[in-house]
């Protein structure tokens, strides 16, 4: 029996979830998916300046984790840049953190879309 996936602690959605080349039409390009949990360690190691130890934390997994997610979110940002794809962000195994959890410390939780915990399972 496989071991059950660990949700990754996020701090808040992206405001806009689709980027890509300004003048062609979506449909002429391929659509490259990033999940949440993936923006998050984008925004968290590359926005923020957290070492790949406190984002590990601010997620609850572990640092091999977090390095692991973090990778496949640079190849595929790398992937759209190159390719000039779509990239869409949506799905993945995380939880919304919730404004009064200790555990963010980000400040940004006021910002969330839905309003309180949210848990998202991956949509694959």
């Amino acid at each position: 029996m496989a071991r059950p996936r660990k949700w990754r602690h996020v701090c808040c959605l992206p405001q806009s979830n689709m980027f890509g080349p300004l003048k062609t039409s979506s449909l002429d390009n391929e659509v490259v998916l990033m999940t949440v949990e993936e923006y998050e360690t984008i925004r968290l190691i590359d926005f923020e300046g957290l070492m790949q130890e406190e984002c590990a934390e601010r997620m609850s997994v572990a640092r091999t984790t977090v390095q692991r997610i973090y990778n496949d979110a640079r190849k595929k940002l790398a992937q759209a840049l190159v390719n000039g794809s779509v990239l869409k962000i949506e799905g993945g195994d995380y939880k919304l953190c919730d404004s009064n959890e200790q555990i963010c410390g980000c400040g940004r939780c006021h910002r969330h879309r839905h309003g309180g915990p949210i848990i998202k399972e991956e949509l694959l």
